[in-house]
Protein backbone atom coordinates (compact mmCIF):
# COMPACT_ATOMS: atom_id res chain seq x y z
CA UNK A 1 0.00 0.00 0.00
CA UNK A 2 1.24 3.45 -1.38
CA UNK A 3 0.86 5.90 1.72
CA UNK A 4 1.31 9.55 2.26
CA UNK A 5 3.56 11.78 3.71
CA UNK A 6 3.41 15.22 4.86
CA UNK A 7 6.08 17.20 7.15
CA UNK A 8 4.91 21.06 6.50
CA UNK A 9 3.86 21.04 10.05
CA UNK A 10 1.99 18.34 11.62
CA UNK A 11 2.60 14.85 10.74
CA UNK A 12 0.21 12.75 8.54
CA UNK A 13 -2.89 12.14 10.54
CA UNK A 14 -2.26 14.48 13.85
CA UNK A 15 -4.68 17.20 12.48
CA UNK A 16 -7.29 18.02 15.27
CA UNK A 17 -10.50 18.39 15.56
CA UNK A 18 -13.38 17.87 13.08
CA UNK A 19 -16.88 19.27 12.63
CA UNK A 20 -17.99 15.92 9.84
CA UNK A 21 -21.26 13.77 11.11
CA UNK A 22 -20.76 10.41 12.40
CA UNK A 23 -21.17 7.58 9.59
CA UNK A 24 -24.06 6.40 11.09
CA UNK A 25 -26.01 10.15 10.22
CA UNK A 26 -27.24 9.35 6.55
CA UNK A 27 -30.37 9.84 4.66
CA UNK A 28 -33.59 8.91 5.46
CA UNK A 29 -33.62 6.10 2.41
CA UNK A 30 -30.96 4.40 5.18
CA UNK A 31 -33.51 3.88 7.88
CA UNK A 32 -35.80 1.68 6.01
CA UNK A 33 -33.27 -0.88 5.41
CA UNK A 34 -33.11 -4.78 6.98
CA UNK A 35 -30.65 -4.42 10.32
CA UNK A 36 -29.71 -7.44 8.90
CA UNK A 37 -28.40 -6.24 5.86
CA UNK A 38 -25.30 -4.01 7.41
CA UNK A 39 -23.86 -7.02 8.79
CA UNK A 40 -24.16 -8.87 5.64
CA UNK A 41 -22.54 -6.65 4.08
CA UNK A 42 -19.64 -6.05 6.72
CA UNK A 43 -19.18 -9.91 6.92
CA UNK A 44 -18.80 -9.94 2.61
CA UNK A 45 -16.74 -6.65 2.70
CA UNK A 46 -14.64 -8.28 5.76
CA UNK A 47 -14.39 -11.83 3.53
CA UNK A 48 -13.45 -9.79 0.51
CA UNK A 49 -10.62 -7.99 2.07
CA UNK A 50 -9.13 -11.06 4.38
CA UNK A 51 -9.90 -13.30 1.38
CA UNK A 52 -8.09 -11.27 -1.36
CA UNK A 53 -4.91 -10.95 1.27
CA UNK A 54 -5.11 -14.27 2.69
CA UNK A 55 -5.29 -15.84 -1.17
CA UNK A 56 -2.36 -13.53 -2.74
CA UNK A 57 0.16 -14.59 0.64
CA UNK A 58 -0.51 -18.18 0.14
CA UNK A 59 0.93 -17.98 -3.05
CA UNK A 60 3.85 -16.14 -1.65
CA UNK A 61 6.11 -18.09 0.27
CA UNK A 62 8.33 -16.10 2.55
CA UNK A 63 5.73 -13.30 2.95
CA UNK A 64 5.48 -10.88 5.86
CA UNK A 65 1.99 -11.31 6.48
CA UNK A 66 1.69 -13.51 9.40
CA UNK A 67 -2.06 -15.09 9.34
CA UNK A 68 -3.20 -12.44 12.48
CA UNK A 69 -1.14 -9.33 10.62
CA UNK A 70 -3.80 -10.32 7.58
CA UNK A 71 -6.53 -10.91 9.73
CA UNK A 72 -6.66 -7.77 11.22
CA UNK A 73 -5.25 -5.54 8.38
CA UNK A 74 -8.61 -7.13 6.08
CA UNK A 75 -10.45 -6.57 9.08
CA UNK A 76 -9.36 -2.58 9.76
CA UNK A 77 -10.37 -2.67 5.78
CA UNK A 78 -13.19 -4.22 5.98
CA UNK A 79 -14.51 -1.82 8.87
CA UNK A 80 -13.38 1.11 6.05
CA UNK A 81 -14.82 -0.18 3.74
CA UNK A 82 -18.28 -0.30 5.28
CA UNK A 83 -18.56 2.45 6.69
CA UNK A 84 -18.67 4.22 3.13
CA UNK A 85 -20.84 6.81 1.97
CA UNK A 86 -21.40 8.13 -1.50
CA UNK A 87 -19.59 11.41 -1.73
CA UNK A 88 -23.39 13.09 -3.58
CA UNK A 89 -25.25 11.74 -0.44
CA UNK A 90 -22.96 13.06 2.04
CA UNK A 91 -23.11 16.57 0.05
CA UNK A 92 -26.38 16.88 0.18
CA UNK A 93 -27.47 15.70 4.02
CA UNK A 94 -28.57 18.49 5.66
CA UNK A 95 -26.82 17.06 9.05
CA UNK A 96 -23.50 17.45 7.03
CA UNK A 97 -21.99 21.29 7.54
CA UNK A 98 -20.56 24.09 5.16
CA UNK A 99 -17.19 23.27 6.03
CA UNK A 100 -17.20 19.54 5.13
CA UNK A 101 -19.58 19.71 2.55
CA UNK A 102 -17.21 22.33 0.68
CA UNK A 103 -13.77 20.19 1.69
CA UNK A 104 -16.31 17.04 -0.58
CA UNK A 105 -17.22 19.17 -3.09
CA UNK A 106 -13.49 20.28 -3.64
CA UNK A 107 -12.22 16.32 -3.18
CA UNK A 108 -14.67 15.57 -5.91
CA UNK A 109 -13.26 18.34 -8.54
CA UNK A 110 -9.92 17.17 -7.74
CA UNK A 111 -11.07 13.76 -8.56
CA UNK A 112 -12.19 14.91 -11.87
CA UNK A 113 -9.43 16.71 -12.55
CA UNK A 114 -6.90 14.05 -12.27
CA UNK A 115 -9.01 11.70 -14.29
CA UNK A 116 -10.08 14.39 -17.22
CA UNK A 117 -6.86 16.48 -16.94
CA UNK A 118 -4.22 14.68 -15.85
CA UNK A 119 -5.47 10.81 -17.43
CA UNK A 120 -4.77 9.27 -14.13
CA UNK A 121 -6.81 5.74 -13.87
CA UNK A 122 -8.90 6.53 -10.87
CA UNK A 123 -10.92 3.49 -10.77
CA UNK A 124 -13.73 4.13 -8.00
CA UNK A 125 -11.55 5.83 -5.53
CA UNK A 126 -12.79 8.55 -3.47
CA UNK A 127 -15.94 8.56 -5.18
CA UNK A 128 -17.48 7.90 -1.30
CA UNK A 129 -16.44 9.40 1.94
CA UNK A 130 -15.71 7.18 5.21
CA UNK A 131 -15.76 8.76 8.87
CA UNK A 132 -13.34 7.05 11.34
CA UNK A 133 -13.30 6.73 14.77
CA UNK A 134 -10.22 8.07 15.37
CA UNK A 135 -7.76 10.39 14.70
CA UNK A 136 -5.17 8.70 12.91
CA UNK A 137 -5.60 5.87 10.25
CA UNK A 138 -2.78 3.81 10.71
CA UNK A 139 1.06 3.67 12.36
CA UNK A 140 3.81 3.45 10.07
CA UNK A 141 7.49 1.07 11.23
CA UNK A 142 10.28 1.25 9.42
CA UNK A 143 14.03 -0.10 10.07
CA UNK A 144 17.30 0.45 8.95
CA UNK A 145 20.44 -0.65 9.46
CA UNK A 146 22.75 1.48 11.94
CA UNK A 147 25.91 0.98 9.85
CA UNK A 148 24.76 1.66 6.03
CA UNK A 149 21.80 3.16 4.51
CA UNK A 150 19.90 0.30 3.79
CA UNK A 151 16.45 -0.48 5.31
CA UNK A 152 15.37 -3.38 6.43
CA UNK A 153 12.32 -4.64 4.05
CA UNK A 154 9.47 -7.25 4.64
CA UNK A 155 7.71 -8.78 1.46
CA UNK A 156 4.17 -8.15 0.42
CA UNK A 157 1.70 -9.66 -2.05
CA UNK A 158 1.24 -7.63 -5.02
CA UNK A 159 3.85 -4.54 -4.04
CA UNK A 160 6.91 -6.51 -3.16
CA UNK A 161 9.51 -5.89 -0.72
CA UNK A 162 8.48 -2.79 0.83
CA UNK A 163 10.54 -1.06 4.03
CA UNK A 164 8.05 -0.24 6.09
CA UNK A 165 4.47 -2.19 7.88
CA UNK A 166 1.54 -0.64 9.12
CA UNK A 167 -0.38 -1.03 12.08
CA UNK A 168 -3.49 -0.15 13.13
CA UNK A 169 -2.61 -0.51 16.85
CA UNK A 170 -0.05 2.17 18.81
CA UNK A 171 0.55 -1.00 21.14
CA UNK A 172 1.55 -2.87 18.67
CA UNK A 173 3.54 -0.88 16.62
CA UNK A 174 5.58 0.01 19.56
CA UNK A 175 5.59 -3.78 20.50
CA UNK A 176 7.62 -4.30 17.19
CA UNK A 177 9.47 -1.25 17.52
CA UNK A 178 10.97 -2.71 20.80
CA UNK A 179 11.95 -5.83 18.92
CA UNK A 180 13.79 -3.92 16.32
CA UNK A 181 15.95 -1.79 18.16
CA UNK A 182 16.52 -4.79 20.60
CA UNK A 183 18.00 -6.36 17.54
CA UNK A 184 20.13 -3.29 16.93
CA UNK A 185 18.28 -1.76 14.09
CA UNK A 186 17.64 2.40 13.90
CA UNK A 187 13.40 2.60 13.76
CA UNK A 188 10.78 5.03 12.87
CA UNK A 189 7.46 5.04 14.00
CA UNK A 190 5.16 7.66 12.10
CA UNK A 191 1.37 8.05 11.97
CA UNK A 192 -0.25 8.12 8.36
CA UNK A 193 -3.44 9.51 7.16
CA UNK A 194 -4.21 7.86 4.15
CA UNK A 195 -2.50 5.04 1.89
CA UNK A 196 -3.69 3.93 -1.40
CA UNK A 197 -4.93 -0.21 -2.12
CA UNK A 198 -3.53 0.31 -5.84
CA UNK A 199 -7.29 -0.13 -6.85
CA UNK A 200 -7.60 -3.68 -5.23
CA UNK A 201 -10.62 -1.57 -3.01
CA UNK A 202 -12.41 1.08 -4.03
CA UNK A 203 -10.64 4.03 -1.18
CA UNK A 204 -12.94 6.13 0.19
CA UNK A 205 -11.84 9.76 1.00
CA UNK A 206 -11.11 9.28 4.95
CA UNK A 207 -12.02 12.21 7.69
CA UNK A 208 -8.52 12.50 8.22
CA UNK A 209 -7.47 13.61 4.79
CA UNK A 210 -10.78 15.92 4.86
CA UNK A 211 -9.35 17.86 7.87
CA UNK A 212 -6.24 18.98 5.79
CA UNK A 213 -6.63 22.61 4.36
CA UNK A 214 -7.67 22.70 1.03
CA UNK A 215 -4.34 22.16 -0.98
CA UNK A 216 -3.30 19.45 0.84
CA UNK A 217 -6.44 17.80 0.34
CA UNK A 218 -6.14 18.04 -3.61
CA UNK A 219 -2.74 17.22 -2.90
CA UNK A 220 -3.00 13.94 -1.02
CA UNK A 221 -5.81 13.34 -3.28
CA UNK A 222 -3.36 13.32 -6.33
CA UNK A 223 -0.74 11.69 -4.57
CA UNK A 224 -2.70 8.84 -3.85
CA UNK A 225 -4.28 8.47 -7.21
CA UNK A 226 -1.05 8.39 -8.88
CA UNK A 227 -0.43 5.19 -6.78
CA UNK A 228 -3.34 3.80 -9.01
CA UNK A 229 -1.66 4.95 -11.83
CA UNK A 230 1.88 3.85 -11.77
CA UNK A 231 3.31 1.70 -8.96
CA UNK A 232 6.21 -0.32 -9.44
CA UNK A 233 7.08 -3.50 -7.57
CA UNK A 234 9.65 -3.18 -5.48
CA UNK A 235 10.61 0.38 -5.92
CA UNK A 236 9.05 2.63 -3.27
CA UNK A 237 11.61 5.41 -3.60
CA UNK A 238 10.41 5.98 -6.85
CA UNK A 239 7.18 5.32 -6.42
CA UNK A 240 6.94 7.82 -2.92
CA UNK A 241 8.91 10.55 -4.93
CA UNK A 242 6.54 10.00 -8.10
CA UNK A 243 3.79 10.11 -6.24
CA UNK A 244 5.00 13.83 -4.43
CA UNK A 245 5.61 14.67 -7.68
CA UNK A 246 2.01 14.50 -8.94
CA UNK A 247 0.80 15.77 -5.99
CA UNK A 248 2.63 18.93 -5.73
CA UNK A 249 2.65 19.86 -9.02
CA UNK A 250 -0.93 18.70 -9.66
CA UNK A 251 -2.23 20.84 -6.77
CA UNK A 252 -0.69 23.88 -8.76
CA UNK A 253 -2.51 23.09 -12.56
CA UNK A 254 -5.50 22.66 -10.43
CA UNK A 255 -5.81 25.86 -8.13
CA UNK A 256 -4.42 28.21 -10.86
CA UNK A 257 -6.30 26.78 -13.71
CA UNK A 258 -9.72 25.83 -12.28
CA UNK A 259 -12.74 28.18 -13.09
CA UNK A 260 -12.75 30.61 -10.01
CA UNK A 261 -9.15 30.11 -9.21
CA UNK A 262 -6.05 31.46 -11.19
CA UNK A 263 -2.29 32.66 -10.33
CA UNK A 264 -2.90 35.33 -8.59
CA UNK A 265 -5.43 33.37 -6.20
CA UNK A 266 -4.10 32.29 -2.49
CA UNK A 267 -4.59 28.53 -3.30
CA UNK A 268 -3.01 28.53 -6.45
CA UNK A 269 0.29 30.74 -4.67
CA UNK A 270 0.37 28.32 -1.65
CA UNK A 271 0.67 25.03 -4.00
CA UNK A 272 3.26 26.79 -5.81
CA UNK A 273 5.12 28.01 -2.51
CA UNK A 274 4.65 24.51 -1.04
CA UNK A 275 6.23 22.73 -3.98
CA UNK A 276 9.39 25.21 -3.98
CA UNK A 277 9.73 24.40 -0.25
CA UNK A 278 9.41 20.44 -0.95
CA UNK A 279 12.09 20.41 -3.92
CA UNK A 280 14.13 22.64 -1.72
CA UNK A 281 13.98 20.00 1.18
CA UNK A 282 14.80 17.02 -1.70
CA UNK A 283 18.37 19.34 -2.29
CA UNK A 284 18.72 19.29 1.25
CA UNK A 285 18.25 15.69 1.81
CA UNK A 286 19.88 14.20 -0.90
CA UNK A 287 23.37 16.74 0.09
CA UNK A 288 23.09 15.04 3.27
CA UNK A 289 23.03 11.28 1.54
CA UNK A 290 25.97 12.18 -0.47
CA UNK A 291 27.97 12.84 2.73
CA UNK A 292 26.77 10.14 4.80
CA UNK A 293 27.06 7.36 2.16
CA UNK A 294 31.06 8.24 1.81
CA UNK A 295 31.26 7.90 5.68
CA UNK A 296 29.42 4.30 5.22
CA UNK A 297 31.63 3.11 1.95
CA UNK A 298 34.31 3.57 3.99
CA UNK A 299 35.97 -0.36 4.06
CA UNK A 300 38.83 0.78 6.48
CA UNK A 301 36.39 1.68 9.00
CA UNK A 302 34.64 -0.57 11.75
CA UNK A 303 30.75 -0.74 12.14
CA UNK A 304 31.04 1.26 15.61
CA UNK A 305 33.49 3.66 13.45
CA UNK A 306 30.80 3.98 10.72
CA UNK A 307 28.36 4.93 13.36
CA UNK A 308 30.22 7.18 15.56
CA UNK A 309 31.29 9.20 12.38
CA UNK A 310 27.74 9.50 10.98
CA UNK A 311 26.40 11.37 14.33
CA UNK A 312 28.97 13.94 13.02
CA UNK A 313 27.81 14.26 9.88
CA UNK A 314 23.96 14.34 11.72
CA UNK A 315 25.21 17.19 13.80
CA UNK A 316 27.09 19.30 10.50
CA UNK A 317 23.36 19.15 8.70
CA UNK A 318 21.27 19.59 11.22
CA UNK A 319 22.92 22.98 11.72
CA UNK A 320 23.16 23.84 8.53
CA UNK A 321 19.38 23.02 8.12
CA UNK A 322 18.61 25.15 10.47
CA UNK A 323 20.71 27.69 10.09
CA UNK A 324 20.37 28.04 6.34
CA UNK A 325 17.53 26.08 4.95
CA UNK A 326 14.88 26.34 6.86
CA UNK A 327 14.37 30.04 7.18
CA UNK A 328 14.12 30.43 3.58
CA UNK A 329 10.91 28.07 3.36
CA UNK A 330 7.73 29.90 2.49
CA UNK A 331 5.03 27.52 3.28
CA UNK A 332 6.46 24.40 5.25
CA UNK A 333 8.76 24.30 8.22
CA UNK A 334 9.60 20.92 7.75
CA UNK A 335 9.80 20.94 11.49
CA UNK A 336 9.65 17.30 12.17
CA UNK A 337 12.88 17.28 10.24
CA UNK A 338 15.02 19.56 12.93
CA UNK A 339 12.86 18.00 16.12
CA UNK A 340 12.77 14.11 15.72
CA UNK A 341 15.97 12.00 15.93
CA UNK A 342 17.97 11.89 13.15
CA UNK A 343 19.04 8.14 12.35
CA UNK A 344 18.86 6.00 9.15
CA UNK A 345 15.24 5.00 9.66
CA UNK A 346 14.35 8.40 9.85
CA UNK A 347 16.37 9.85 7.02
CA UNK A 348 15.28 6.88 4.51
CA UNK A 349 11.83 7.75 5.61
CA UNK A 350 12.70 11.20 4.15
CA UNK A 351 14.19 9.89 1.42
CA UNK A 352 11.28 7.65 0.27
CA UNK A 353 8.75 10.74 -0.78
CA UNK A 354 11.90 13.67 -1.33
CA UNK A 355 14.06 11.93 -3.61
CA UNK A 356 15.66 13.60 -6.98
CA UNK A 357 12.42 16.15 -6.72
CA UNK A 358 14.23 18.94 -9.31
CA UNK A 359 14.71 15.79 -11.98
CA UNK A 360 11.26 15.21 -12.01
CA UNK A 361 10.65 19.15 -12.51
CA UNK A 362 13.16 19.12 -15.38
CA UNK A 363 10.92 15.78 -16.95
CA UNK A 364 7.57 18.47 -16.36
CA UNK A 365 9.54 21.10 -18.45
CA UNK A 366 10.91 18.49 -21.06
CA UNK A 367 7.21 17.92 -21.44
CA UNK A 368 6.19 21.86 -22.21
CA UNK A 369 4.44 21.51 -18.80
CA UNK A 370 2.06 19.08 -19.44
CA UNK A 371 2.17 17.08 -16.59
CA UNK A 372 -0.21 14.44 -17.97
CA UNK A 373 2.20 13.72 -21.12
CA UNK A 374 5.20 13.32 -18.67
CA UNK A 375 3.29 10.94 -16.54
CA UNK A 376 2.24 8.51 -18.98
CA UNK A 377 6.13 9.15 -20.53
CA UNK A 378 7.21 7.52 -17.51
CA UNK A 379 4.21 5.21 -17.28
CA UNK A 380 5.36 4.02 -21.18
CA UNK A 381 9.32 3.95 -19.92
CA UNK A 382 9.40 2.08 -16.62
CA UNK A 383 8.32 -1.58 -18.55
CA UNK A 384 11.72 -1.67 -20.05
CA UNK A 385 13.59 0.02 -17.10
CA UNK A 386 15.50 -1.59 -14.43
CA UNK A 387 16.01 1.49 -12.21
CA UNK A 388 13.00 3.77 -13.01
CA UNK A 389 15.00 7.35 -11.82
CA UNK A 390 17.15 6.49 -15.50
CA UNK A 391 14.24 8.08 -17.26
CA UNK A 392 14.56 11.08 -15.54
CA UNK A 393 16.81 13.95 -17.09
CA UNK A 394 19.87 15.07 -15.37
CA UNK A 395 18.76 17.70 -13.55
CA UNK A 396 21.10 18.40 -10.71
CA UNK A 397 22.92 21.56 -11.91
CA UNK A 398 19.19 23.05 -12.99
CA UNK A 399 18.51 22.06 -9.16
CA UNK A 400 21.16 24.14 -8.20
CA UNK A 401 19.93 27.24 -10.35
CA UNK A 402 15.95 26.98 -9.17
CA UNK A 403 16.62 26.31 -5.49
CA UNK A 404 18.21 29.21 -3.45
CA UNK A 405 21.77 29.15 -2.09
CA UNK A 406 22.14 26.04 0.11
CA UNK A 407 25.53 26.23 0.58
Amino acid sequence: MGGSDSEGGEAPGSARGSTAPSPDSSSPARSVRSPARPARRFRRALLAAAGVLLAAAALWPGTACSPMYVIRAGWEEAKILRARRPIPEVILAPTTDDVLRGKLTLAREAREFARDRLELDVGDSYTSYTELERDTLAMVLSAAYRDRLASKTWWFPVVGRVPYRGFFSLEDAMGAQRKLEDDGFDTYLRPTAAFSTLGWFADPLLSTIVRYDEVELVTTILHELSHNHLFVPGQVRFNESFATWVGRTGAIEFFCSRPGGGPDTVWCNRARDRWRDTMRFSVFLDGLVEDLEAVYADSLATSGEKIAARETVFERHLERFRDQVQPGFLSFSFAGFASLPLNNATLLSRMRYYHRLPAFDALLEAHDGSLADAVESLRAGVKGADDPFSLLPDAEGQALQKSPDLS
